[in-house]
């Protein structure tokens, strides 16, 4: 009696995979077998060796020109269970036989390199094709542009794309991902979002793979608004997130600075049970420290101890340190110092950059000499950040500390030391200052330009020395180290002071006013608005810059100058070119500039140490 083909199926899944039994079950499929039968049987067998004893017991009762969907068949198979190995092995016996391959045997051979992370063979695959005479379908297009993105070559992974666009062929969710990621290693985040505007034209559903994708390029690109809008469609889509939609959003919130936001996938992390690793662990904590979220950071901190998954390292700890640090917590940055020490952490040379500023905020001079000396003489060798730090602290202390920082500065800088020096002995410059100093900010680390020089303009008006300063701005000016302090359309005349140090504010605003005299005495048409910008322009402002507006606002009052606040804009002061005419016309034009430089000057200088 002849057993159905799903008899057939059962059978073989169960049995050992060994040629003989299986040619007994087969054999009682009868001696005509038809090739969907075949076909599948093939496609249903789960054990990948008996596969291929069924594939060779078929062939001797099929005629050979369908064998190749037998092979097929089995291909496919291969693929689910991403063997590639066996894959290669049984299509070399293929072609050995004489059996040509078609376009689907291809497909099911590039996709099964392409899952099993091939790349290399699939490229040689798919650059085999039109020796065969087979052109590429939907899905060898699709995992195609996989491999080739996946492989970096952006070029064909694009060409491919709009091949596959132009013909309007199906293009898989899979091949979109890849593009995504693509372009998200490639820093092209606008590449990211048009894939994705694509694949909604194209009426292609998303997977969770390619929203994980999506909202990782969106983190790593600081698009924290753009990620939530992608989980929000991701949710409404019916989507649950898994661990990695949950870690690409911590990434994308805790980079864009949305705290709340990501405090609340943390929490709902927790509340699943899923782990963090380190990375995500460290996110969060510099984000909360970023943002001055202290109390939240050191529960992540203690949390993240008390797992078993990972534990802090340096960074971490040094985020910390720097938390309480920015925020004047000078005894809990010492003992965080401490038990990142007792954690067997050696502490580097950006906890000495950090603790000078610190004390250097502090007024703690003899702090600062004995950590510096501390580091000092356990061959710790200073750069360019810590030196800045060193003059910043400078700007802070008393004058007569001075000289104990200078000390620390010579045997870190010799360079810095001698223009420090040069200033604080108040010589007379002869041309070798300048020389010396424009020598020093071009051999300096770019992101310590400004500050070095920042700090330098500010010893100069602490000492008194306010020419000096001026020479040091234009010198910053040259340099490229300041930009954009003045902007002068023919509607406006704008001081920006939002970037700048007390010393270098100070400086600012007297070239401001003189070029204002100057161009008021000389008949000159002023812009219709002259405006001053006091603080940094951000979505947020802080305490401290709201104050130093508010301190600004109200000096300006007592000057009785003719600039108001904004009433949109925080930090901003304007007034109009006939007001200040009459104000300058009132004072003098050069009574008001020397007016100044004895009463908002001084304001000026207390408002921005506030920062």
């Amino acid at each position: 009696m002849l057993i159905q083909p799903k008899i057939a199926i059962s059978s073989l899944n169960s049995c050992d995979p060994n040629e003989q039994q299986v040619s007994e079950i087969l054999s009682g499929l009868g001696g005509n077998v038809a090739q969907s039968d075949t076909e599948y049987i093939l496609n249903n067998v789960s054990n990948p060796e008996t596969a291929i004893l069924a594939l060779k017991y078929f062939q001797q009762k099929i005629v050979p020109k369908y064998h190749v969907f037998l092979y097929n068949a089995v291909f496919k198979l291969f693929r689910k269970f991403g063997d590639f190995e066996r894959a290669e092995k049984l299509f070399d016996e293929m072609l050995q036989r004489g059996v040509k391959p078609n376009t689907f045997t291809f497909s099911n051979l590039i996709t099964c390199a392409s899952v099993s992370s091939l790349t290399h063979k699939a490229t040689e695959l798919f650059e085999r094709m039109p020796s065969f005479g087979c052109k590429p379908d939907y899905n060898v297009l699709s995992s195609m542009i996989y491999v080739y993105a996946r492989k970096g070559n952006v070029d064909m992974a694009l060409k491919l794309y709009d091949s596959a666009k132009n013909e309007k062929w199906l293009i898989r969710p899979v091949a979109f991902s890849a593009l995504i990621k693509m372009y998200g290693i490639l820093g092209n985040y606008d590449g990211c979002l048009s894939v994705y505007n694509d694949m909604k034209v194209l009426g292609v559903r998303p997977n969770i793979v390619l929203y994980n994708a999506l909202l990782y390029a969106m983190g790593r690109a600081k698009r924290a608004k753009y990620a939530n809008d992608v989980y929000v469609e991701m949710r409404k889509n019916g989507f649950e997130p898994n661990w990695a939609t949950y870690a690409a959003l911590l990434e994308a919130y805790s980079k864009g600075r949305l705290s709340k936001e990501a405090l609340s996938v943390y929490n709902e992390m927790k509340e699943k049970g899923m782990a963090l690793n380190k990375f995500l662990y460290s996110s969060l904590i510099n984000m909360c420290a970023d943002v001055g979220y202290i109390d939240e950071a050191v529960e992540i901190f203690e949390e993240m101890k008390r797992s078993r998954a990972c534990q802090p390292d340096s960074f971490i700890y040094i985020s910390l340190i720097n938390m309480y640090a920015c925020n004047g917590k000078v005894l809990e940055a010492e003992a965080m110092l401490n038990e990142m020490i007792s954690s067997g952490f050696e502490p580097n040379i950006c906890v000495l950059t950090i603790f000078v500023h610190c004390y250097g905020n502090a007024k703690r001079t003899d702090d600062i000499v004995k950590i510096f000396n501390q580091y000092w003489d356990i061959g710790i060798t200073p750069d360019d950040r810590l030196c800045a730090s060193l003059l910043y602290a400078m700007t802070q202390i008393p004058k007569e500390e001075l000289g104990k920082i200078t000390n620390c500065i010579e045997k870190a800088n010799p360079k810095l030391g001698y223009i420090v020096t040069y200033l604080m002995e108040e010589k007379e410059d002869d041309g070798y200052f300048m020389k010396e100093t424009s020598e020093l900010l071009n051999s300096t680390d770019e992101h310590v330009k400004k500050s070095l020089c920042n700090s330098l303009i500010d010893i100069c008006y602490n000492l008194g020395m306010e020419d000096r300063a001026r020479d040091l701005l234009d010198l910053g000016l040259l340099l490229e180290i300041y930009s954009d302090i003045q902007s002068r359309s023919e509607t406006q005349w704008c001081l920006n002071l939002k970037k700048l140090s007390v010393g270098a504010a100070m400086t600012a605003l007297h070239v401001w006013l003189d070029d204002l005299s100057k161009a008021f005495e000389s008949g000159e048409e002023l812009p219709q608005v002259l405006a001053i910008c006091t603080v940094p322009w951000r979505r947020n402002h802080s305490d401290k810059d709201l104050a130093m507006a508010s301190v600004f606002e109200s000096n300006l009052k007592e000057l009785n100058s003719p600039f108001d606040k904004a009433t949109n804009m925080t930090g901003w002061f304007v007034t109009t070119s006939q007001e200040a005419k009459s104000w300058l016309q009132s004072r003098g034009s050069t009574k008001s500039v020397a007016d100044l430089n004895s009463t908002v000057l001084d304001v000026l200088h207390w408002a921005l140490t506030q920062r």
